[in-house]
């Protein structure tokens, strides 16, 4: 019931097994091809010498005085060469060719003759089919030298039988060879697509890496850049002011906090949900409402920060993230490198369509802004590309001391 509402169809049991049986003659014969070649030889050879043996070939004969060392010489020289049918199967129907001829002119006329109709079979299956015209002329002489010589029938009852075999075992042939290599190009296909969906999610994979390699970059960098902030303005001011070393600590705590949970929801998000006995706590990525929050931050590690914005800040999500971690960036590059007594200023100006333009400058020494751990400024260039934009690091011209972050996002383009 179940396949009929799919549209499945289910073999019978019958035909699964005969499917099955025919696998394995097939595997084992493509391991062990000379065994199997000489089990169809034997075969064929003993079915021909049980022919004349048995008397058999009296009942087609045109000559029932053929001595029995010619019987016995055609009957091998017809079976034999079977055995490079598949190997060498033109070769083996010109071997045969020369006891066609004196099974006709003698007119001893052997069933065995017929066994040319097998490696006809293998040339229409493995050889070029233009090979297919001197084929059937070779094999259609004798046939007209038996008439000629004996003239029992009609030439054309006797040639047009014989013609309609080869016609019939050169289609089968034909056939099957075409089902081959229809079979061939669907499996050459299905490999084809296993090693590009391999591809696909090797490729997906290292893409989900790297992102999850920049989320965390940004969310530890950022918050430990804050938290040594934090610390080293601590430390100095326990002994003189106790009150903001203890603000110190708070501030040190609730950022603590925050990187925790933000490294929590990501690691969640990441965990097999099979494995997982809590569902993921899912919140949107940071927007540009959250900067105020990353500025004061920053300000309380002991980084002064001021702020310019022109215009109105109409982005989409992916845009407003973008802005907000290239700024996140610059400042936790300035927190680390910059020195002491450095001051930050970001400038932010939003166009029509989602345009922005953010540009976070230091007073730092000039030079030390650079990302060490080589993950920062790649990062901020690859979130810059998804949109089209442009970015660019470096110290501030001469005589301005300190480095310079520029982020452009150009206008959507409309779909």
């Amino acid at each position: 019931m179940a396949s009929e509402r799919t549209g499945e169809r289910t073999a019978e049991p019958l035909t699964q097994y005969v499917q099955r049986v025919t696998r394995r003659v097939r595997a084992w014969d493509r391991r062990h091809p000379l065994p199997w070649d000489l089990h169809i030889t034997g075969f064929w050879v003993t079915a021909a010498l049980i022919d004349v043996l048995g008397g058999g070939w009296l009942t087609t004969t045109h000559n029932p005085d053929t001595p029995a060392w010619l019987l016995l010489t055609l009957s091998v020289g017809f079976s034999v060469p079977l055995l490079w049918r598949r190997t060498h199967p033109a070769a083996a129907l010109l071997a045969v060719a020369p006891f066609a001829f004196v099974n006709a002119w003698t007119g001893t006329a052997l069933q065995a003759s017929l066994l040319q109709l097998v490696v006809i079979y293998h040339i229409a299956l493995r050889l070029p089919l233009r090979n297919l015209l001197w084929v059937t002329a070779l094999v259609l002489t004798p046939v007209a030298v038996s008439a000629a010589r004996h003239g029992e029938g009609r030439w054309s009852q006797q040639i047009g039988s014989q013609l309609t075999s080869v016609v019939v075992v050169a289609l089968i042939g034909i056939t099957v060879r075409t089902r081959q290599n229809h079979t061939e190009a669907l499996e050459d296909r299905a490999r084809r697509l296993e090693i590009e969906r391999d591809q696909q999610a090797q490729l997906a994979t290292a893409a989900e890496r790297a992102r999850i390699a920049r989320e965390m970059h940004d969310i530890i960098g950022h918050n430990l850049s804050v938290i040594t902030g934090l610390a080293d303005g601590g430390k100095y001011a326990a002994a003189k002011s106790p009150e903001r070393a203890a603000q110190a600590l708070d501030a040190i705590g609730t950022t603590s906090r925050q990187a925790m949970s933000e490294l929590r929801r990501l690691l969640n998000v990441l965990r097999d949900d099979e494995t997982s006995h809590h569902p993921a706590e899912l919140t949107p990525q940071p927007t540009l409402t959250d900067l105020e929050q990353l500025i004061n931050g920053v300000r309380a590690a002991g980084l002064p920060v001021h702020t310019t914005v022109e215009g109105r800040a109409d982005l989409p999500a992916g845009r407003q993230l973008t802005v907000y971690r290239v700024i996140q960036e610059a400042l936790t590059n300035t927190l680390k490198h910059a020195g002491p007594n450095t001051t930050a200023e970001i400038t932010l100006a939003y166009g029509g369509r989602g345009a922005v333009t953010a540009t976070i400058t230091d007073t730092g020494t000039a030079g030390t802004g650079t990302p060490a751990d080589g993950r920062g400024l790649p990062g901020m260039r690859e979130r810059t590309a998804l949109y089209g934009g442009t970015l660019e690091a470096g110290p501030r011209p001469h005589p301005e001391q300190g480095w310079r972050v520029h982020l452009y996002l150009p206008e959507e383009t409309p779909q």
